[in-house]
């Protein structure tokens, strides 16, 4: 279990650091913001969005009021992942539970720091456009297919 533990916090600390170094690489490196989007492949441009809302841009908030709420809500959400985490005995739970508390811990400094998330990732075909995302976005997304998938596995273990 101790190996277990350590594998999350690795990747919870990975997650993390992946997410703030591209935000503050396109930010104050690239300087995103003055220079302007740019294209990386025929579907794939990188922007700048600030999403002040959480996942597809639900539930924005324009007020310090609701952007320290959504604060609040993102670390008591990793408080809560992280003591599930803890307990968890399947690698797949922890593995996917790490990719889920980095990513929120990611935006939620976002929130704090900017008031808002810096999205950047924009996917796109012909006229369909993807929403645009950040890596913490990505890693929330693969850590709840994660979860899905071992919940839905017949005789999976039930760690809730």
């Amino acid at each position: 279990m101790p190996s277990l533990r350590r594998l999350g916090l690795w990747i919870v600390a990975l997650v993390f650091i992946l997410d703030q170094a591209s935000k503050l690489w396109l930010l104050f490196g690239i300087r995103l913001a003055e220079n302007g989007p740019f294209a990386v492949t025929p579907f794939m441009d990188i922007v700048l969005a600030w999403n002040r809302g959480i996942s597809y841009g639900l539930f924005q908030q324009y007020s310090d009021l609701g952007r320290w709420l959504l604060v609040v809500i993102s670390f008591a959400a990793v408080i809560w992942l992280g003591r599930w985490l803890w307990k968890a005995t399947g690698r797949l739970t922890v593995v996917s539970l790490a990719l889920i508390i980095g990513g929120a811990l990611g935006n939620g400094v976002d929130r704090a720091v900017y008031g808002a998330v810096v999205d950047f990732v924009h996917l796109y075909y012909r006229s369909f456009s993807w929403y645009i995302f950040n890596i913490a976005d990505a890693a929330i997304v693969v850590g709840v297919v994660g979860l899905l998938y071992e919940s839905l596995r017949p005789g999976a273990e039930k760690a809730a």
